[in-house]
C-alpha cells in the first residue's frame, strides 16, 4: 500500500531498512500542507466527482481503525480526505515495508505512516499500532493487502483484527471500532477525469469480540464479520450525498 499517488520517488531499498521496525510521528508543518493540498488541489483537480455516503458511521473520537478496500494508489488520499474532514485528524496509515523508502518514505513516516514486512513481522510494529490506539489514535489498515482491481472484495488478512483486539484487551474500556470502507471507481486504472465513490459502514466494536473464544477464534470471527460488512458495501447503490 503506497501512501500517496506515483508522483513521489522512490529509491532502491538496502536490506537492513526493508526490515526496520515501524514507527512514525508527525510532522507539525508537513501533515497540514499535505492534507491542504490533497484535499484542495489533488484530488478535485483528478476526479471529476468524489462522491461520499455514510460518513455519518464514521466516530468522531476514541481509537478508531479505518479498514478500506485496496483499489489504487489513490486509495490512501481518499480516505485521508474522509477521515480528516470528519473527524480534524491527520491518519495514521500501516504501509508495507517496500514503501518506505527515498522521499517517499521520508514523507510516510512524518505523515504518521509506519511500516510493517509482511513477510517478516516485527513485534516492535504490533506494539506500535497498539500504543497508537492505546493514544486513540486513528489508523489506516488495509486487510486486503495488495493492490486489486477487482470490484469484489478479496480475502483479508487477519492482522487488523489481531492488533485491533490485543489493543482492547491490553487496555480496559479502550473501545476499539473498525470502520469498513468500499472505495469504488468508475475504472480499474483510475486516470484524470475518473469518477469515485466512497461507501463508510457501521463500525464494528471490537470489544464484543472478547467473548468469542480463543484469541485466534475472536480474530477468525472479526475478519468474517469485517469482509461481510466490505461485501455489503460493494453492492450498496443508493443516493449519494456529499459531492466533493
Amino acid at each position: 500500500m503506497a501512501f500517496s499517488p506515483q508522483f513521489l520517488l522512490h529509491r532502491q531499498p538496502t536490506p537492513d531498512a526493508a526490515h526496520a521496525p515501524g514507527q512514525s510521528k508527525l510532522s507539525p508543518w508537513l501533515a497540514p500542507l499535505v492534507y491542504k493540498i490533497g484535499e484542495d488541489l489533488l484530488l478535485p483537480n483528478f476526479f471529476k466527482a468524489i462522491r461520499i455516503t455514510g460518513q455519518e458511521n464514521i466516530p468522531t473520537s476514541g481509537p478508531v481503525v479505518f479498514a478500506p478496500t485496496h483499489r489504487s494508489r489513490w486509495d490512501a488520499l481518499l480516505v485521508g480526505l474522509v477521515g480528516h474532514r470528519t473527524t480534524g485528524r491527520y491518519l495514521r496509515f500501516m504501509v508495507t515495508a517496500d514503501e518506505v523508502y527515498g522521499l517517499q518514505g521520508w514523507a510516510i513516516r512524518r505523515l504518521g505512516g509506519f511500516p510493517v514486512d509482511v513477510r517478516r513481522p516485527a513485534i516492535a510494529t504490533l506494539r506500535h499500532g497498539m500504543q497508537l490506539l492505546r493514544n486513540r489514535q486513528t489508523l489506516v489498515i488495509f486487510p486486503e493487502g495488495d493492490i486489486f482491481r477487482e470490484k469484489s472484495v478479496q480475502c483479508l488478512k487477519p492482522g487488523l483484527a489481531r492488533l485491533a483486539l490485543q489493543a482492547e484487551q491490553s487496555t480496559p474500556h479502550l473501545g476499539v471500532r473498525i470502520v469498513p470502507i468500499y472505495l469504488d471507481y468508475d475504472s480499474p486504472y483510475p486516470s484524470l477525469g475518473s469518477s469515485v465513490e466512497v461507501r463508510i459502514g457501521q463500525p464494528l466494536a471490537v470489544t464484543t469480540y472478547l467473548a468469542s473464544g480463543s484469541a485466534k477464534q475472536q480474530a477468525t470471527l472479526l475478519t468474517a464479520d469485517l469482509k461481510r460488512s466490505l461485501e455489503a458495501l460493494a453492492n450498496l447503490k443508493q443516493p449519494l450525498e456529499l459531492v466533493a
